[in-house]
C-alpha cells in the first residue's frame, strides 16, 4: 500500500522545484533513444529535432491499446544501483531547466507553448512525446542540449535519458497552467496560479496493494482553444487510449477545463477500479478538534468530497485524517458529478504565504453520457505530514472487471475555485468538533460526559437569509451508533450563516456514520452533511 505518488511542488511564479510528494514508484528506465527514427524537422513546431512523420488518429491509438492488451505486460527494467538517476536529488533535478527558446510551437502566434521535463530520480521511467500536425505525428528527440544544466549533471552522461513529462505554459512563459509528470498524474494550477491536488488517468486497488498505471506515450496537438493531449496507458492489468481536450476558462472565476475520453482494455481482473480519480492532501483542519501538529491553523489542499447524485441530492462529506485506512462508498445511479473541493478560501485560516493553501484549485468531475450504476469511493489514508496525498476519490462502475472487459468513458474535469453551485439549498462551509456539552462551565470535564463530542456545522446560502430563528428551521440528524443530544439550529450572530449543532456520545469504542441537514416544513434547506466519527 502506498499513500502518494512521485511528484513535485512547483511554485510557478518562482520557476523552481521543491520536494512535496512521496516517492511511491520505484525508478525504472525504459527504451533508449538509440533506435529512434532519424531526426527531421517541422518548421511550425520549433527548432528541435523530430522523428519521421507517421499517420495518427485516436482510432489508431485505441487499436494499439487493444492489441497491447492481448500480450502480457512487460515492465520497464529497473535501473542499476550505479545508475546516476539513483542518487539524483530534487535539487539536482531542478538544475535541469528547459530552455525557453526550445518551446514547442514557440514561434507560432496564438499557439499553446509547451516545455518538457527530463527524467529524474522520482521520474525514472521515460515517456515518448510526439507532436501532431495535419494528421501526422513526429516524435520529439531527446538531447541534453534542450536543458540548461551544470556540465557535470547526471543527465549529460546518462545513456538512456529521455523525457518524463511536459507542461503547458501561460502566456509570456512566466508560469504553467497544466502539467503531466509521474505515472498517470496530471494537474492544473488554475484559476489562481497555484498547484494543489492532482487527477489521474486511472486508479487500481487504491488503499490496498496498489497498482499504478502510467502514461507511456503522449501525442500533442494544437486545437485552437488550447491543447488536445492523447496518451497511451499501460500496466499489469490494463491498457488504455486517452484523449484530453484541455483549455483555460475565460471570464467568471476562470479555471481550466478538460474533456476526457478513455477506452480501457483489461488484461486481468481488477477488484477496485477507479474512473476519473482525484487525489489531494488533508493533514488537519477545523474539524480536527484540538490537534495542531504545526504552527499553521490548517494544512490541506482539499477539505471535502462534494457529491451531486442522480436523484439531485447535494451531499458534502468533510474529509479527515483517519486513524487507519478508511474507504467510504456512496452508491449512485446516473451521477451528476463529484469532486474534491477546497471550500475554505480565507488566508487567515492557513497563514501560509509560501504554499498558499487558500489558493489550491478544486477539482470537479462531470460525467458525459450515462455512467449507469456504481459508486463514488472516498479513500482516506492516515498521514503525519503534508507531503502525502492521502485523499482519493473516484467512480467505480457496478460492472465486474474481468480479463477481456472493455470500458469506454467520457467526462469533463473542471479545475476551479469551487464545485458547481448548490442550487436551492445552502452550502456547508465549516465543520468544527470539540468536547460535548455547552460552553463555559459545562466544558469543565466534571460536567461533560466522557467521550461526548460536539459538532458545529455552518451553512450559508440565499435560502437561509430569509429564515428566522424561531420560524421552523431545524436540524435533522441521524447516527448509526451512539446517542444524539442537544440538537439545535440557529443563525450565527453577525453573519449570514446558519449553524447546526448537536452532541454525540455512547459510541462504546465503535465508529458512527452521521447524517445531518437543515429542514423546514419537510423541505431540505441545506446540503446533506455526512461524516464518519471515530471513537
Amino acid at each position: 500500500m502506498t499513500k502518494s505518488r512521485p511528484y513535485y511542488s512547483f511554485k510557478a511564479s518562482a520557476m523552481t522545484f521543491t520536494p512535496h510528494r512521496r516517492d511511491v514508484l520505484s525508478g525504472a528506465l525504459a527504451a533508449s533513444v538509440a533506435g529512434w527514427a532519424l531526426p527531421a524537422r517541422a518548421a511550425s513546431v520549433g527548432a528541435m529535432a523530430l522523428g519521421n512523420a507517421e499517420p495518427f488518429s485516436f482510432d489508431d491509438l485505441k487499436t494499439r491499446a487493444k492489441e497491447l492488451a492481448k500480450a502480457p505486460y512487460t515492465p520497464p527494467p529497473k535501473p542499476a544501483d550505479s545508475d546516476p538517476l539513483r542518487g539524483m536529488t530534487f535539487d539536482t533535478f531542478a538544475q535541469a531547466i528547459y530552455k525557453p527558446e526550445m518551446e514547442l510551437w514557440r514561434d507560432v502566434p496564438g499557439a499553446q507553448k509547451v516545455r518538457l521535463f527530463p527524467q529524474g530520480r522520482f521520474y525514472a521511467e521515460p515517456v515518448s512525446i510526439y507532436v501532431i500536425e495535419n494528421g501526422q505525428a513526429r516524435q520529439v528527440v531527446y538531447t541534453p542540449d534542450l536543458f540548461n544544466m551544470p556540465s557535470d549533471h547526471p543527465l549529460r552522461t546518462l545513456k538512456s535519458a529521455g523525457f518524463a513529462g511536459f507542461r503547458l505554459m501561460s502566456r509570456g512563459g512566466v508560469s504553467d497552467w497544466l502539467s503531466y509528470l509521474g505515472a498517470s498524474y496530471f494537474r492544473a494550477s488554475d484559476p489562481q496560479d497555484q498547484y494543489g491536488g492532482s487527477a489521474r488517468g486511472l486508479a487500481i486497488n487504491t488503499g490496498r496493494p496498489e497498482e499504478f498505471p502510467r502514461f507511456t506515450s503522449f501525442w500533442l496537438e494544437q486545437n485552437g482553444a488550447g491543447m488536445t493531449i492523447y496518451a497511451l496507458l499501460e500496466s499489469q492489468s490494463v491498457t488504455g487510449a486517452y484523449r484530453m481536450d484541455s483549455r483555460r476558462i475565460q471570464g467568471g472565476q476562470g479555471g481550466a477545463l478538460q474533456d476526457v475520453e478513455c477506452e480501457l482494455f483489461f488484461r486481468a481482473p481488477v477488484d477496485l477500479l477507479g474512473i476519473a480519480p482525484l487525489t489531494g492532501m488533508f493533514w488537519y483542519g477545523e474539524n480536527s478538534g484540538h490537534f495542531r501538529g504545526d504552527w499553521r491553523p490548517e494544512v490541506h489542499d482539499c477539505d471535502g468530497l462534494s457529491l451531486w447524485t442522480g436523484t439531485g441530492e447535494r451531499i458534502w462529506r468533510p474529509v479527515a485524517n483517519p486513524p487507519r485506512i478508511v474507504t467510504n462508498s456512496f452508491s449512485d445511479e446516473h451521477p451528476k458529478g463529484f469532486g474534491l473541493v477546497q471550500r475554505d478560501r480565507n488566508f487567515e485560516n492557513y497563514q501560509d504565504d509560501s504554499l498558499f493553501y487558500d489558493r489550491r484549485p478544486s477539482m470537479w468531475v462531470e460525467p458525459l453520457g450515462d455512467w449507469g450504476k456504481g459508486c463514488v469511493n472516498l479513500v482516506q489514508l492516515p498521514t503525519t505530514n503534508e507531503t502525502e496525498d492521502n485523499m482519493v476519490a473516484f467512480w467505480t462502475p457496478e460492472q465486474k472487471i474481468v480479463q477481456g472487459t472493455v470500458i469506454n468513458t467520457k467526462y469533463r474535469l473542471y479545475w476551479g475555485v469551487d464545485g458547481p453551485p448548490t442550487g436551492d439549498v445552502g452550502r456547508i462551509v465549516a465543520t468544527r468538533i470539540g468536547l460535548g456539552g455547552l460552553g463555559g462551565r459545562d466544558l469543565d470535564l466534571r460536567h461533560t460526559k466522557p467521550g461526548a463530542r460536539k459538532f458545529m456545522i455552518d451553512v450559508e446560502g440565499k435560502v437561509l437569509e430569509e429564515q428566522t430563528r424561531f420560524g421552523g428551521t431545524h436540524t435533522v440528524v441521524t447516527t448509526t451508533r451512539g446517542k444524539i443530544t442537544g440538537v439545535e439550529a440557529f443563525p450565527v450572530v453577525g453573519t449570514k450563516r446558519w449553524r447546526m449543532m448537536f452532541d454525540l456520545s455512547d459510541l462504546d469504542g465503535q465508529e458512527a456514520d452521521l447524517r445531518a441537514f437543515l429542514q423546514k416544513d419537510g423541505v431540505a434547506l441545506s446540503e446533506t452533511w455526512i461524516y464518519q466519527a471515530f471513537p
